[in-house]
């Protein structure tokens, strides 16, 4: 984690040298430290360097396959910052990308199996989170947007409403999945279930039991993009700052952690 904080760091520094000039522009990108001057740009690109290639000498030193991981991610991201970001799709793909290559370096890390039904959950939830983020720069910003970012241009409400739709609906429908088919915990003679009639207490599909938390909060995620919230660009300034939203977050954590280490024996 902390290996990818450095590195997504330094890449948010090299991305806002990068898009200064469309920054300054945006009603709250404006009063970033680059974009409002605050940090000069030779202080943030000798600190974007730095942190590259301290990330890239850690990872290295933690894991190759891990390293592997991580140099593809920056790659991958600065090509974004001074091109891809400029195709239609591909740069929700883009970002997308980064959030399954955080998952992929955490199974390298730990070196362990992943579920398939995981991963397609993780994608689905990455695109969801990349639309989403489009859709609401494109109701905040509205006239301004294409000023901001070129694909803007080319999206339109009805084409991302769309989009979300699909992968809102992906998202819950996979992650029901992955509860289902997922290796789970075996049940045990733990003091709870030993009240439990056969029906409930013999059964191993308890992480479904998270499921409504999980589709609460696509549909809270989907309401506060169409509330036009600039707030929604970011997807972690939505769940840090949305009592609704991080209590449901809160309780999903609450119960994946009991169902898989507070019934053992």
């Amino acid at each position: 984690m902390i290996v990818f904080t450095i590195a997504t760091s330094s890449l948010y520094l090299f991305n806002d040298i990068i898009d200064i000039s469309r920054d300054r522009l945006h009603p709250t990108k404006k009063k970033r430290p680059i974009a409002s001057g605050k940090l000069p740009i030779p202080i943030a690109l000798f600190f974007a360097i730095v942190g590259f290639f301290a990330s890239l000498y850690l990872s290295f030193n933690f894991s190759f396959f891990f390293f592997v991981t991580l140099l593809s991610y920056l790659v991958i991201q600065v090509a974004y910052s001074f091109w891809l970001k400029n195709i239609i799709i591909i740069d929700v793909l883009i970002i997308a990308s980064g959030f399954i290559l955080r998952v992929y370096a955490g199974a390298f890390a730990i070196n362990v199996h992943m579920s398939v039904w995981f991963l397609l959950c993780v994608i689905s939830l990455a695109l969801f989170l990349a639309v989403g983020k489009r859709r609401a720069e494109l109701g905040f910003l509205q006239e301004l947007a294409p000023q901001h970012r070129k694909t803007l241009s080319f999206y339109s409400n009805d084409l991302l409403d769309s989009y979300l739709a699909m992968f809102a609906n992906s998202t819950w429908l996979v992650y029901a999945l992955f509860t289902f088919f997922a290796p789970p915990p075996i049940v045990g003679t733990a003091p709870l279930f030993t009240q439990l009639p056969l029906t409930l207490a013999g059964i191993n599909k308890w992480l479904m039991v998270t499921i409504p938390f999980v589709i609460y909060g696509v549909m809270r995620y989907m309401s506060i993009i169409y509330q036009g919230a600039n707030k929604a660009e970011s997807p972690e300034k939505v769940i840090l700052s949305d009592k609704s939203l991080l209590t449901a977050v809160a309780l999903w954590g609450f119960f994946v952690i009991f169902i898989l280490y507070g019934v053992k024996d």
